[in-house]
């Protein structure tokens, strides 16, 4: 287990994430020691989804608007399938997560949750994973994609769906734990 006491991590949603894919890891980061926090769009909460319909509402922390990639040392973003498509529309996400692409912070996504680093233009040549449905457009922005567990390239953490968690928290910690990558 690591010790991530000393470490800031930002979890970017929006209304409709997969329940699972922000819990688990928001549990397994605070259980490292991480300060973890919301960062959202929304001003004051966000609703997840589980099994088709609406579930959790998850108090938000940070409002995008305030929020500062340099205050974090990584970002995770839960997917869902309306979760990151309301995010790839919005401006502030995309620079916010773009700034920890380019600072070489870690950052992990799952599931639907990479379409939002899409958007970012950073992805080409880089090695990933996601729900399936999104393979061809990680494949149109230059990722190399593969279908696996988990995925690492450079600080860069992506897997599939809820069923690789358990690979995807790990590798997450990991990742955090040895800090900022070289590009």
């Amino acid at each position: 287990m690591y010790d991530l006491k000393n470490k800031r991590v930002a979890i970017l949603t929006e209304n409709g994430f997969e329940e699972s894919e922000l819990t688990s890891p928001k549990k397994a980061l605070e259980e490292a020691g991480a300060k973890v926090d919301i960062v959202s769009p929304q001003k004051t909460s966000v609703k997840g989804w589980k099994d088709g319909n609406w579930s959790i509402t998850i108090d938000v922390d940070v409002d995008i608007k305030n929020a500062n990639s340099e205050d974090y040392d990584a970002l995770m973003i839960p997917g869902g399938v309306i979760n990151p498509d309301l995010m790839r529309r919005s401006n502030e996400c995309v620079n916010f997560a773009k700034a920890f692409l380019e600072a070489g912070k870690p950052v992990a996504a799952i599931c639907h949750g990479p379409q939002l680093l899409i958007e970012t233009g950073l992805l080409n040549g880089r090695n990933m994973t996601s729900f399936g449905s999104i393979k061809t457009d990680l494949i149109n922005a230059g990722v190399q994609w593969e279908d696996s567990e988990v995925v690492v390239d450079q600080g860069l953490v992506t897997s599939r769906s809820p069923k690789d968690l358990k690979a995807f928290n790990a590798k997450m910690l990991e990742e955090i734990n040895e800090g900022v990558h070289a590009h």
